[in-house]
């Protein structure tokens, strides 16, 4: 994750980006060299390609889950997937969180996610970590998504956070602990397989 703090312009194919100005998913369209990227507020911020650790951890993730919602109505998707936060009003919050499950099939379009999904996890790397932490843990709760994880593949630890009356109530797990899924009713996830190796 970066936000060329030093920067506050860049060139995308045509299309200058002026960190004065503030954008939309139209915008965002538009940005045609290949780079990720997340809009929040307006604000774009580029995002650095994930390490071997992180997207093993998230490889695993990904099978845990659609082992659990094989059959049924909810769907797993993993990063680069867009979910546009407020696409009803402002349309100006565009994340790829790193893994999604969506239970409602009206948000899903050929396009990404309309709305807020009912989980979003992040696994976390040194450039990355405080904006999971903070930004996204802000905006994630502004936008009512009702489960919130966040990985540290470093710690090996998994803090949960549920949704309760508009605030984050958060619950830590350590790499031995099988994690109920609270938006899927209690299924469980075992950390001990994603932390293994």
């Amino acid at each position: 994750m970066d936000h060329e703090d030093d920067k506050y312009e860049w060139i995308v194919g045509e299309t200058l980006i002026d960190y004065n100005k503030l954008y939309t998913y139209s915008d965002y369209l538009l940005w045609d060299d290949d780079k990720r990227r997340e809009l929040i507020d307006g604000i774009p911020f580029l995002m650095s390609a994930p390490n071997r650790i992180h997207q093993k951890i998230l490889g695993s993730l990904y099978i845990q889950f659609a082992a659990l919602l094989k059959g049924k109505t909810c769907e797993v998707y993993f990063a680069p997937f867009d979910v546009r936060l407020n696409a009803d009003t402002y349309d100006n919050t565009v994340i790829q969180p790193d893994l999604v499950v969506v239970c409602d099939q009206e948000k899903l379009n050929d396009a990404g996610c309309k709305g807020a999904p009912d989980l979003a996890i992040e696994v976390l790397s040194p450039s990355t970590s405080s904006y999971d932490r903070n930004l996204k843990f802000n905006t994630y709760q502004k936008y009512g998504i009702r489960e919130y994880w966040i990985i540290d593949p470093v710690k090996k630890t998994l803090a949960v956070h549920i949704l309760t009356e508009g605030n984050y109530v958060t619950y830590p797990y350590g790499e031995n602990d099988a994690v109920s899924v609270h938006v899927l009713g209690g299924s469980k996830i075992d950390l001990n397989e994603i932390f293994e190796g």
